[in-house]
């Protein structure tokens, strides 16, 4: 839970992200006289989908696939991991937060930065929604972004008297079972928001405290939303 914070009034350092175009393709099953041959595939062809930088990236198009007894089935194939990987942007627009996640899970070993991140989502939002868990994320991003906190997501989780699951006088905090499910999401999770692939809240939440708390700080910010049992807010 976040603990404290004495927030001071500041403007919004929200920004609208720009947008992006994506290439789709709906899949479609026809019948129709295949020429006489056994069982082959025809090879797709590549589209282009173009990124918010303006770079493209080559999706593939559905392909017929002839059956044994002559029948041509269309099959729009599924886009690979590595491609949305590879495509965060365009990708996230059209594929909802327990699939990226699911798609987030593996990957290269975090750097001590999104480890911070991770770390703070695990203790602080294990028991929360996927949607609880990213914004949690997003507000330790938020505070390193914004000039009143720590300028890294490591100092800005080990600030004294900030988060409950940190020792306010030593900055240790409990350890992690890195064998489970719970780590593997927290690990996800901070990958997504550190590539900046979904945002939960925007850049000017930098607060939030649980639903069975009441701090006197939260009288003099804006309420922003309620994901799960914890409350954000902005200036």
């Amino acid at each position: 839970m976040l603990i404290g914070s004495n927030p001071a009034t500041a403007a919004p350092v929200g920004a609208a992200a720009p947008a992006t175009t994506a290439v789709t393709q709906a899949s479609t099953t026809t019948t129709t006289t295949a020429p006489a041959q056994a069982a082959s595939t025809a090879a797709p062809e590549a589209k282009v989908a173009y990124l918010a930088d303006g770079s493209k990236v080559e999706v593939a198009a559905p392909k017929v696939v002839y059956l044994p007894d002559g029948t041509a089935i269309r099959v729009a194939p599924a886009t690979p991991a590595s491609t949305i990987a590879q495509a965060p942007l365009m990708m996230s627009r059209n594929l909802p937060l327990n699939t990226l996640v699911a798609t987030y899970v593996a990957g290269a070993p975090l750097d001590e930065q999104t480890q911070c991140l991770a770390i703070t989502v695990y203790h602080e939002a294990r028991g929360e929604t996927l949607e609880g868990q990213l914004a949690v994320a997003n507000v330790v991003i938020n505070r390193a972004k914004s000039g009143r906190y720590p300028p890294s997501w490591c100092e800005v989780m080990k600030q004294p008297w900030q988060f409950s699951f940190v020792n306010p006088k030593t900055g240790l905090f409990p350890g992690i079972d890195t064998a489970s499910a719970s780590w593997s999401k927290a690990q996800a999770i901070a990958r997504i928001a550190a590539q900046n692939v979904a945002a939960e809240v925007d850049q000017d939440v930098l607060w939030y405290h649980a639903d069975y708390v009441a701090p006197s700080w939260g009288r003099r910010l804006t309420r922003v939303e309620k994901i799960g049992t914890h409350i954000f807010y902005r200036a």
